[in-house]
């Protein structure tokens, strides 16, 4: 799955200076991460409905759209996937894999250290 996502991310970089006329992708960026946001938050909702009504079906695509805003989103913010690969590691180590880290102060404006290029 990390190498699907790599390469979704790979593909996201590569398109991000195409032809918005052509490109779906080029357009989210000429729109800027406002825009990249709320699509992020539109297929997540979209996920969210789909899963409580239980079509599961309808699930898998949402979740394929989000996870292609997503990656958008991650290129327009500097953010690279191994960054949240290492952030999934360090919070396994800390609380195991299938637990998330409850919010504190430190954990909220903790920033991930800038990735070597």
């Amino acid at each position: 799955m990390g190498d699907s996502l790599e390469r979704l991310y790979d593909a996201v970089v590569a398109a991000k200076d195409l032809d918005p006329s052509t490109s779906r992708t080029a357009r989210l960026f000429q729109r800027g991460p406002a825009k990249m946001a709320r699509k992020v938050a539109e297929e997540a909702v979209e996920v969210v409905i789909d899963a409580v009504s239980g079509d599961t079906e309808a699930v898998i695509r949402e979740s394929a759209d989000l996870l292609y805003n997503l990656s958008v989103l991650w290129v327009a913010a500097g953010v690279h996937p191994q960054d949240v690969w290492d952030e999934m590691e360090r919070r396994e180590r800390a609380l195991g894999i299938a637990e998330k880290l409850p919010k504190s102060a430190g954990n909220k404006s903790r920033k991930a250290p800038p990735r070597a290029a």
